[in-house]
Order: structure tokens, then C-alpha cells, then sequence
């Protein structure tokens, strides 16, 4: 019998991926999930149970016959966390050490958590490895390079493993058109355009002044299933008993906004208007993985293309106009 898994933010975008993923392999998934963000479809089968990481005693309860945690759930808007610091740092450092001591008491030893490539804020060599400085220039950053230094120093402290995965722009949608992104609001870039496509509105581009080929920010776009297939190894790889790693992940390739608007516009077929505006606060010009130790370590390999991510995406627009 398989393992059992659970994922809090499990309803969420990469989080409701994963558990779909995680139940095709066998793995018995309880989904921990306030429903703030996260959509209640989303689960699935999997058992789903309402709580929050502000009440450790909801978070103890729920571990209970637990055999790893996949850790989702956390604020994820650098612009938001730049305007309102103190959301981030409570929901993402203080409910997250609620997580760690309940784990902790439970004797649950295996976390692979949810960070982010906003972790090096502006990397001095692109792609970028593990081994890149690590000095956010976002709260957002600042509040997932605090949680993997707990998870350094808790491993010390209490035996708990971990793996922190460092990801890159994650995008697309599952291709059955089942689950996808939908964020309230919507701030990211592919779903973003494609709605512009659709209403026949403007696409922004924040900024063309970067030190960059064609001075728009360049980003390395992940496949949202490409991600989950990934956190299945790395919980494969704590439960192992290995040691505790950190793995970017990422497809290796860089695309420029202006690059990934062209890119949408021949996959749809549809033209859009397009604007140049003023930066965002705390958005780096580039940001490219280095894959190669997740590829070495985990055996994990990314399948799915530009165009991949871009197709299952605008399939998952038209879904969510047919469910209204």
C-alpha cells in the first residue's frame, strides 16, 4: 500500500496537479486547505479537509496517520507582498512554522515544500543553479528563503528531511481540460494574455527597458504538470530516506514577454494589442533554471513545450467559459 500524502494547498493551481497525480500513482492524498484560493473541485477524490495553517491544532489533527507533507499553501503575488508585507510574512513564515511544530509533535519526519526561484531575487549568473546567492528583492522571496532556512535549521534540530523546490514560472493547464489556473484576481502573464486575446483588450508589457535581448523581463515557463511529476519524485526521494536537497525546476529555456506574446499569438491564431508600460516593483530582468541536479538526483525530466503549455492553457479558457 502506498504512502500517505498531505498536500496543503492542495485546491490550488500546482497543488490540485499534484494531488491528481499523486492519486493516479496510489498514493492515499488528504488535501489541507482553507479555500481561500483553492476551489474545492479541484481535489478531486481526494480527501479534502478545511483548515487553516493558523490553527496548529487543525494542522496536528490532519497529520495524523501521515507519512509526508507536500507544502502549497502560501501567498504568492510579488506585487501584493511588496504593498503588504506583513500578509506574507504571517501566512507564509508564521503559519508555516504552525506547520513545522506540528509536524514535529506528530512524528511526521518528510516535507517537500513549494519555493521559488524569487528565493535569488537577481541572479549574478543565468541559468541559474542552486548554488546562485540567494538574496530576494521581494517579501515574497524573503518569506520562502526564511522558510527553507527553518527547514535547514529544523532538520538539525528534530530529524525532519526535506526537499525545497525552487521553481520556475509555472503555467498550462491539465490537458483533459479538468483543472487549470484560476486565480482571483489573475495576475499571471499567459492567462493574462489569452483574456485579452479573447475580450479584444491590451496586453501590457511591464517594461522594455531591461538588460535584456529585447529589454522585457525573460522567464523560464514551466508546465504545471511537468512541476507535479516533480514533487512526486522529490516525496519519493525524502520517503527513500535520502537527504535533505534543493532542486531548480525548470525547462532551461528563456522566453522574453515580448517573445511569449508572439508565441500565443501564432498558437491561438489570434492577433492582440499590445502596450509598453512602467515596471513592477521587485521583478528581476531574468530568470532561466539551471535543471541539471533535479535531472541527476530526482530522474526527472521536463516533456512539455512552450507551445504545450500555451495549448492546454487557452483549451482551459474555453473550459471555464463552458462552466461559466
Amino acid at each position: 500500500m502506498k504512502p500517505t500524502v498531505m498536500v496543503t494547498g492542495g485546491a490550488g493551481y500546482i497543488g490540485s496537479h499534484t494531488v491528481r497525480l499523486l492519486l493516479k500513482q496510489g498514493y492515499k492524498v488528504r488535501v489541507f486547505d482553507n479555500l481561500s484560493a483553492g476551489h474545492e473541485w479541484a481535489v478531486g477524490d481526494a480527501e479534502l479537509v478545511r483548515g487553516d495553517l493558523a490553527d496548529k491544532n487543525e494542522i496536528k489533527n490532519a497529520l495524523k496517520g501521515v507519512d509526508a507533507v507536500v507544502h502549497f499553501a502560501a501567498s504568492i503575488e510579488v506585487a501584493e507582498s511588496v504593498a503588504d508585507p506583513a500578509k506574507y510574512y504571517r501566512n507564509n513564515v508564521a503559519n508555516g512554522l504552525n506547520l513545522l511544530e506540528a509536524m514535529i509533535e506528530e512524528g511526521v519526519k518528510c516535507i517537500v515544500f513549494s519555493s521559488s526561484c524569487a528565493t535569488y531575487g537577481q541572479p549574478e549568473k543565468v541559468p541559474v543553479t542552486e548554488d546562485e546567492k540567494q538574496w530576494p528583492v521581494s517579501p515574497y522571496g524573503w518569506t520562502k528563503l526564511m522558510f527553507e532556512r527553518m527547514l535547514h535549521d529544523m532538520e538539525g534540530a528534530y530529524g525532519i528531511r526535506s526537499a525545497s523546490l525552487r521553481y520556475f514560472n509555472a503555467a498550462g493547464a491539465s490537458p483533459d481540460g479538468g483543472i487549470g489556473e484560476l486565480h482571483e484576481p489573475e495576475t499571471h502573464v499567459i492567462p493574462l494574455i489569452l483574456r485579452r486575446i479573447r475580450s479584444g483588450g491590451t496586453f501590457t508589457v511591464f517594461g522594455d527597458d531591461y538588460d535584456t535581448p529585447d529589454g522585457s523581463c525573460v522567464r523560464d515557463y514551466i508546465h504545471v504538470d511537468d512541476l507535479a511529476e516533480a514533487h512526486i519524485k522529490a516525496v519519493e526521494y525524502l520517503l527513500a530516506g535520502n537527504p535533505s536537497e534543493q532542486f531548480n525546476l525548470g525547462t532551461g529555456n528563456g522566453t522574453s514577454v515580448k517573445e511569449l506574446v508572439e508565441s500565443v499569438k501564432r498558437v491561438t491564431g489570434r492577433d492582440i494589442d499590445v502596450k509598453i508600460g512602467d515596471r513592477r516593483p521587485g521583478d528581476p530582468p531574468m530568470l532561466v533554471a539551471d535543471n541539471s541536479k533535479a535531472r541527476r538526483i530526482l530522474g526527472w525530466e521536463p516533456v512539455r513545450t512552450l507551445d504545450d503549455v500555451i495549448s492546454s492553457a487557452w483549451a482551459w479558457e474555453d473550459e471555464l467559459l463552458r462552466k461559466g
